[in-house]
Protein backbone atom coordinates (compact mmCIF):
# COMPACT_ATOMS: atom_id res chain seq x y z
CA UNK A 1 0.00 0.00 0.00
CA UNK A 2 2.79 2.57 0.47
CA UNK A 3 4.09 1.78 -2.73
CA UNK A 4 0.91 2.69 -4.37
CA UNK A 5 0.81 5.83 -2.04
CA UNK A 6 4.00 6.92 -2.22
CA UNK A 7 3.60 7.17 -6.31
CA UNK A 8 0.85 10.03 -5.81
CA UNK A 9 4.34 12.44 -5.82
CA UNK A 10 3.72 12.42 -9.76
CA UNK A 11 1.03 15.11 -8.70
CA UNK A 12 2.61 18.39 -10.89
CA UNK A 13 1.86 20.30 -7.06
CA UNK A 14 4.95 18.85 -5.87
CA UNK A 15 7.07 21.02 -7.57
CA UNK A 16 6.72 23.90 -5.04
CA UNK A 17 5.94 27.30 -6.50
CA UNK A 18 4.76 29.89 -3.96
CA UNK A 19 4.47 27.94 -0.65
CA UNK A 20 3.79 24.77 -1.87
CA UNK A 21 1.27 25.69 -5.23
CA UNK A 22 1.89 24.07 -8.39
CA UNK A 23 2.08 26.06 -11.52
CA UNK A 24 -0.64 23.55 -12.99
CA UNK A 25 -2.89 24.93 -10.28
CA UNK A 26 -2.30 28.34 -11.12
CA UNK A 27 -2.50 27.54 -14.63
CA UNK A 28 -6.21 26.95 -13.98
CA UNK A 29 -6.84 30.01 -11.78
CA UNK A 30 -5.94 32.48 -14.41
CA UNK A 31 -7.98 30.35 -17.10
CA UNK A 32 -10.96 31.05 -14.53
CA UNK A 33 -9.80 34.48 -14.02
CA UNK A 34 -9.94 35.05 -17.75
CA UNK A 35 -13.02 33.27 -18.32
CA UNK A 36 -14.77 35.12 -15.13
CA UNK A 37 -14.50 38.32 -17.18
CA UNK A 38 -15.80 37.36 -20.29
CA UNK A 39 -19.10 39.08 -21.58
CA UNK A 40 -19.91 35.65 -22.02
CA UNK A 41 -18.70 33.88 -19.06
CA UNK A 42 -19.82 30.21 -18.26
CA UNK A 43 -18.28 30.54 -14.49
CA UNK A 44 -17.73 33.09 -12.29
CA UNK A 45 -14.84 33.31 -9.64
CA UNK A 46 -13.93 36.71 -8.50
CA UNK A 47 -10.97 35.27 -6.19
CA UNK A 48 -8.91 33.16 -9.14
CA UNK A 49 -7.46 36.77 -9.98
CA UNK A 50 -5.64 37.12 -6.63
CA UNK A 51 -4.30 33.84 -6.96
CA UNK A 52 -2.09 34.64 -9.81
CA UNK A 53 -1.52 37.93 -8.55
CA UNK A 54 0.11 36.55 -5.28
CA UNK A 55 2.32 34.27 -6.77
CA UNK A 56 5.50 35.91 -8.30
CA UNK A 57 6.22 32.90 -10.62
CA UNK A 58 3.05 34.01 -12.68
CA UNK A 59 3.20 37.52 -12.47
CA UNK A 60 3.09 38.11 -16.27
CA UNK A 61 0.20 35.79 -16.94
CA UNK A 62 -2.63 37.64 -18.36
CA UNK A 63 -6.28 37.54 -16.74
CA UNK A 64 -7.94 39.32 -18.84
CA UNK A 65 -8.17 37.99 -22.69
CA UNK A 66 -7.83 41.64 -23.67
CA UNK A 67 -4.29 41.07 -22.16
CA UNK A 68 -3.60 38.37 -24.68
CA UNK A 69 -2.64 39.31 -28.02
CA UNK A 70 -3.72 37.15 -30.18
CA UNK A 71 -7.37 37.01 -27.69
CA UNK A 72 -9.14 33.47 -27.89
CA UNK A 73 -6.73 32.61 -31.36
CA UNK A 74 -4.33 32.13 -28.28
CA UNK A 75 -4.19 28.13 -28.37
CA UNK A 76 -3.13 28.42 -24.47
CA UNK A 77 -4.94 31.54 -23.06
CA UNK A 78 -7.81 31.46 -25.47
CA UNK A 79 -9.18 27.83 -26.31
CA UNK A 80 -6.99 25.79 -23.63
CA UNK A 81 -8.35 28.44 -20.98
CA UNK A 82 -11.95 28.56 -22.50
CA UNK A 83 -11.66 24.55 -21.96
CA UNK A 84 -11.12 25.31 -17.99
CA UNK A 85 -13.74 27.55 -18.23
CA UNK A 86 -16.03 25.14 -19.37
CA UNK A 87 -15.03 22.36 -17.03
CA UNK A 88 -15.81 24.86 -13.92
CA UNK A 89 -19.10 25.43 -14.96
CA UNK A 90 -20.12 21.94 -15.76
CA UNK A 91 -18.85 20.87 -12.22
CA UNK A 92 -20.48 23.51 -10.80
CA UNK A 93 -23.51 22.43 -12.56
CA UNK A 94 -22.86 19.03 -10.67
CA UNK A 95 -22.06 19.49 -7.37
CA UNK A 96 -24.77 22.29 -7.09
CA UNK A 97 -27.16 19.04 -8.51
CA UNK A 98 -25.96 16.91 -6.02
CA UNK A 99 -26.50 19.23 -3.09
CA UNK A 100 -30.05 19.53 -3.74
CA UNK A 101 -30.60 15.97 -4.49
CA UNK A 102 -30.05 15.84 -0.74
CA UNK A 103 -26.37 15.39 0.02
CA UNK A 104 -24.52 18.06 1.95
CA UNK A 105 -21.04 16.46 1.94
CA UNK A 106 -18.33 17.41 -0.76
CA UNK A 107 -14.93 16.38 -0.67
CA UNK A 108 -12.54 18.26 -3.19
CA UNK A 109 -10.19 15.91 -3.75
CA UNK A 110 -6.90 17.52 -4.20
CA UNK A 111 -8.50 20.86 -3.74
CA UNK A 112 -5.90 23.19 -4.87
CA UNK A 113 -7.45 26.49 -5.56
CA UNK A 114 -10.94 25.74 -5.82
CA UNK A 115 -13.27 28.48 -4.56
CA UNK A 116 -16.96 26.69 -4.83
CA UNK A 117 -17.12 26.91 -1.26
CA UNK A 118 -16.86 30.76 -1.90
CA UNK A 119 -18.93 32.03 -4.49
CA UNK A 120 -21.43 29.21 -5.40
CA UNK A 121 -24.71 29.50 -2.90
CA UNK A 122 -25.03 26.47 -0.18
CA UNK A 123 -27.95 25.29 2.14
CA UNK A 124 -26.78 26.41 5.52
CA UNK A 125 -26.15 22.97 6.47
CA UNK A 126 -23.50 22.08 3.80
CA UNK A 127 -20.05 21.39 4.27
CA UNK A 128 -16.98 21.42 2.05
CA UNK A 129 -13.96 19.30 2.66
CA UNK A 130 -10.99 20.82 0.87
CA UNK A 131 -8.17 17.71 0.82
CA UNK A 132 -4.67 19.23 0.04
CA UNK A 133 -1.13 19.68 1.28
CA UNK A 134 -0.35 22.39 4.25
CA UNK A 135 1.13 24.43 1.85
CA UNK A 136 -1.49 24.63 -0.72
CA UNK A 137 -3.66 25.55 1.75
CA UNK A 138 -1.93 27.52 3.95
CA UNK A 139 -1.32 29.84 0.29
CA UNK A 140 -5.14 29.88 -0.36
CA UNK A 141 -6.22 30.65 3.13
CA UNK A 142 -3.83 33.91 3.10
CA UNK A 143 -5.00 35.20 -0.57
CA UNK A 144 -8.75 34.53 0.60
CA UNK A 145 -8.31 36.45 3.66
CA UNK A 146 -6.47 39.06 1.86
CA UNK A 147 -9.33 39.50 0.00
CA UNK A 148 -11.66 39.47 2.68
CA UNK A 149 -13.55 36.28 1.40
CA UNK A 150 -16.55 34.98 3.39
CA UNK A 151 -17.41 31.09 2.61
CA UNK A 152 -21.11 30.20 2.03
CA UNK A 153 -21.05 26.93 3.65
CA UNK A 154 -18.94 25.27 6.12
CA UNK A 155 -15.71 24.65 4.91
CA UNK A 156 -13.32 22.35 6.85
CA UNK A 157 -9.32 22.19 5.05
CA UNK A 158 -7.76 18.77 5.80
CA UNK A 159 -4.21 19.40 5.55
CA UNK A 160 -2.96 15.63 4.14
CA UNK A 161 -0.42 14.77 1.22
CA UNK A 162 -2.15 12.27 -1.02
CA UNK A 163 0.94 9.81 -0.07
CA UNK A 164 -0.41 9.46 3.79
CA UNK A 165 -3.54 8.68 5.22
CA UNK A 166 -5.79 11.12 4.09
CA UNK A 167 -9.25 8.84 4.58
CA UNK A 168 -8.26 8.93 8.13
CA UNK A 169 -7.30 12.26 8.04
CA UNK A 170 -11.17 13.26 6.36
CA UNK A 171 -12.84 10.97 8.71
CA UNK A 172 -11.36 12.93 11.84
CA UNK A 173 -12.41 16.22 10.65
CA UNK A 174 -15.68 15.14 10.82
CA UNK A 175 -17.02 13.72 7.42
CA UNK A 176 -19.59 10.82 8.34
CA UNK A 177 -18.92 7.56 6.04
CA UNK A 178 -23.26 7.01 6.30
CA UNK A 179 -24.48 9.94 5.09
CA UNK A 180 -24.46 10.73 1.16
CA UNK A 181 -21.55 13.10 -0.33
CA UNK A 182 -20.28 14.89 -3.55
CA UNK A 183 -16.77 13.82 -4.75
CA UNK A 184 -14.87 16.12 -7.21
CA UNK A 185 -11.23 14.89 -8.64
CA UNK A 186 -10.71 17.73 -11.18
CA UNK A 187 -7.42 17.88 -12.95
CA UNK A 188 -6.07 15.52 -10.61
CA UNK A 189 -5.81 11.66 -12.40
CA UNK A 190 -4.17 12.95 -15.74
CA UNK A 191 -0.64 12.94 -13.64
CA UNK A 192 -0.88 9.98 -11.59
CA UNK A 193 0.64 6.28 -12.39
CA UNK A 194 -2.80 3.39 -12.85
CA UNK A 195 -2.44 1.88 -9.55
CA UNK A 196 -2.84 5.37 -7.44
CA UNK A 197 -5.94 6.25 -9.18
CA UNK A 198 -7.03 2.82 -8.40
CA UNK A 199 -6.20 3.66 -4.56
CA UNK A 200 -8.29 6.68 -4.55
CA UNK A 201 -11.11 5.18 -6.62
CA UNK A 202 -11.34 2.17 -4.20
CA UNK A 203 -11.18 4.58 -1.23
CA UNK A 204 -13.93 6.83 -2.56
CA UNK A 205 -15.70 3.90 -2.76
CA UNK A 206 -15.04 2.70 0.45
CA UNK A 207 -16.47 6.01 2.15
CA UNK A 208 -19.04 6.84 -0.15
CA UNK A 209 -22.37 6.21 1.17
CA UNK A 210 -25.44 5.41 -1.20
CA UNK A 211 -27.11 8.48 -2.42
CA UNK A 212 -22.94 9.82 -3.03
CA UNK A 213 -21.74 11.67 -6.37
CA UNK A 214 -18.70 11.61 -7.86
CA UNK A 215 -17.06 13.13 -10.86
CA UNK A 216 -13.72 13.17 -12.24
CA UNK A 217 -11.59 13.66 -15.51
CA UNK A 218 -9.55 11.34 -16.89
CA UNK A 219 -7.48 11.20 -20.31
CA UNK A 220 -6.94 8.28 -22.94
CA UNK A 221 -4.12 6.12 -22.50
CA UNK A 222 -3.47 6.62 -25.91
CA UNK A 223 -3.93 10.16 -26.38
CA UNK A 224 -0.92 10.94 -24.39
CA UNK A 225 1.88 11.01 -26.92
CA UNK A 226 0.07 11.47 -30.02
CA UNK A 227 -0.66 15.11 -29.85
CA UNK A 228 3.10 15.99 -28.44
CA UNK A 229 3.50 18.68 -30.78
CA UNK A 230 -0.45 19.89 -30.57
CA UNK A 231 -0.92 23.98 -30.31
CA UNK A 232 -1.95 23.47 -26.87
CA UNK A 233 0.79 21.47 -25.27
CA UNK A 234 3.38 23.57 -27.47
CA UNK A 235 2.27 26.99 -26.61
CA UNK A 236 1.68 25.79 -22.73
CA UNK A 237 5.53 24.78 -23.20
CA UNK A 238 6.44 27.92 -24.61
CA UNK A 239 4.46 30.59 -23.01
CA UNK A 240 5.15 29.61 -18.54
CA UNK A 241 7.30 26.65 -19.51
CA UNK A 242 5.14 23.84 -18.17
CA UNK A 243 5.37 21.10 -20.19
CA UNK A 244 2.35 18.75 -19.51
CA UNK A 245 3.17 15.64 -21.46
CA UNK A 246 5.96 15.32 -19.13
CA UNK A 247 4.00 15.76 -15.57
CA UNK A 248 1.42 13.12 -17.42
CA UNK A 249 1.66 9.50 -16.52
CA UNK A 250 2.25 7.59 -19.40
CA UNK A 251 1.75 3.89 -17.73
CA UNK A 252 -1.77 2.34 -18.72
CA UNK A 253 -4.68 3.57 -17.10
CA UNK A 254 -7.24 1.86 -14.90
CA UNK A 255 -11.11 1.64 -16.26
CA UNK A 256 -12.04 3.64 -13.20
CA UNK A 257 -16.00 4.33 -15.05
CA UNK A 258 -16.11 0.63 -15.42
CA UNK A 259 -14.54 -0.13 -11.94
CA UNK A 260 -17.06 2.18 -10.14
CA UNK A 261 -20.26 0.34 -12.41
CA UNK A 262 -19.17 -3.31 -11.13
CA UNK A 263 -19.32 -2.26 -7.51
CA UNK A 264 -22.97 -0.30 -7.71
CA UNK A 265 -22.17 2.92 -8.77
CA UNK A 266 -24.23 4.19 -11.98
CA UNK A 267 -21.36 6.04 -14.09
CA UNK A 268 -21.60 8.25 -17.48
CA UNK A 269 -18.68 9.62 -19.50
CA UNK A 270 -18.99 11.98 -21.81
CA UNK A 271 -16.62 14.24 -24.28
CA UNK A 272 -16.04 17.97 -22.84
CA UNK A 273 -17.44 18.94 -26.76
CA UNK A 274 -20.76 17.51 -25.84
CA UNK A 275 -20.87 20.19 -23.22
CA UNK A 276 -19.56 23.22 -25.66
CA UNK A 277 -22.23 21.56 -27.68
CA UNK A 278 -24.96 22.47 -24.82
CA UNK A 279 -23.78 25.52 -23.57
CA UNK A 280 -23.27 27.12 -26.83
CA UNK A 281 -19.56 28.17 -25.77
CA UNK A 282 -16.14 26.42 -25.27
CA UNK A 283 -13.89 24.37 -27.64
CA UNK A 284 -14.74 22.06 -30.32
CA UNK A 285 -12.95 19.12 -31.73
CA UNK A 286 -9.81 20.86 -34.06
CA UNK A 287 -6.92 19.21 -35.77
CA UNK A 288 -3.84 17.25 -33.69
CA UNK A 289 -6.21 17.97 -30.72
CA UNK A 290 -4.59 17.58 -27.32
CA UNK A 291 -8.18 17.96 -26.08
CA UNK A 292 -9.17 14.91 -27.96
CA UNK A 293 -8.69 12.18 -25.31
CA UNK A 294 -10.43 13.80 -22.35
CA UNK A 295 -13.26 12.43 -20.40
CA UNK A 296 -15.77 13.48 -18.34
CA UNK A 297 -17.19 11.10 -15.49
CA UNK A 298 -20.25 11.43 -13.61
CA UNK A 299 -20.86 8.54 -11.04
CA UNK A 300 -23.84 8.02 -8.76
CA UNK A 301 -24.16 5.48 -5.90
CA UNK A 302 -27.72 3.74 -5.58
CA UNK A 303 -29.07 4.22 -2.03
Amino acid sequence: MNEVLGTIAASPDTAGVDGGVGLTALLVAAARSIETHRRDSLARDVYAEHFVRAAPACAGWPVRIEQVPDGDADPLWGRFARYFGLRTRVLDDFVVRSVLAGARQVVLLGAGLDTRAFRLDWPPDCVFYEIDRAGVLAFKHRVLADAAAVPRAKRVPVAVDLRDDWATALTGAGFEAGAPSVWLVEGLLFYLPGAAETYLMDTVDLLAAGGSALAFEAKLEADLMVYRDSATYTATREQIGIDLLDLFDKGPRPDSAGRLAARGWSAATHTPFEFTRRHGRGPLPEPNDALEGNRWVFAHRRR
